[in-house]
């Protein structure tokens, strides 16, 4: 989630309106800024949560593994205040994502007892949880349920056709190993799909990466088997 509210959703106006309020009631349980290495592990799936994080400006990425060594990627976030371990400070359960700083960051370390006596002091605090969780639920339920219902090519086509569109917050991989798993499957697989759809003639490799060039073509393939 991000400190900033959303843009959308019934309490918008109100929980914008109070803002700088909100943010200097988190402030108040921030004990100090730690600074992370590219490579090195803000969360680690399975393990207990000691803090929640705030990272102002940065790149991570976040996965989970299974048992038997699959790993699903989400992709990577460009940071804007985003906040990380606030699920698990929720569910009090261990931490269900690995979020990787992919570069040098520095993020800010919320004490959770602090921040769990300014919820029960300020009622509006979990307004502003509640309302940004709802979004990235559906947000993450979106990617998930699309990665199930439909083949890998046109999730690759409606991932490209998206970040063409918006600024989207979860961004992609340069190494195709990581995008594979991004979309779920093996990098022969995805190297295919993409195959296929270049053959079509509706993306192109450009300097390592995936672009739209005929975006009415891509858009009539993805109603088609959609």
């Amino acid at each position: 989630m991000k400190l900033s509210p959303y843009p959308f959703g019934r309490f918008r106006d109100p929980l914008a309106q109070k803002e700088m309020q909100l943010r200097q009631l988190i402030a108040q349980c921030i004990t100090h800024t730690r600074y992370f290495q590219a490579g090195e592990a803000l969360l680690r799936q399975g393990e207990k949560l000691e803090h929640v994080f705030i990272v102002p400006v940065g790149c991570v990425s976040m996965s989970i593994t299974s048992e038997n060594g699959r790993r699903f990627q989400l992709g990577r976030s460009q940071c804007d205040d985003h906040v990380f371990g606030e699920m698990e400070f929720f569910t009090q359960q261990p931490c269900q994502w690995t979020v990787i700083a992919d570069e040098a960051l520095q993020a800010e370390v919320v004490c959770i007892s602090s921040l769990t006596k300014q919820l029960l002091k300020h009622p509006e605090l979990l307004l502003y949880f509640a309302s940004a969780l709802a979004a990235d639920f559906q947000d993450s339920m979106a990617i998930y349920t699309s990665r199930l219902l439909h083949s890998i090519t046109y999730n690759i086509a409606m991932d490209l056709l998206n970040s063409k569109e918006t600024t989207v917050s979860l961004v992609g991989f340069d190494k195709v190993s990581q995008e594979a798993e991004r979309f779920g499957t093996t990098s022969r697989v995805y190297r295919r799909a993409v195959k296929e759809l270049v053959d079509k003639g509706l993306i192109a490799k450009e300097e390592g990466r995936l672009i739209v060039i005929n975006e009415p073509a891509l858009r009539d393939y993805l109603a088609l088997h959609g």
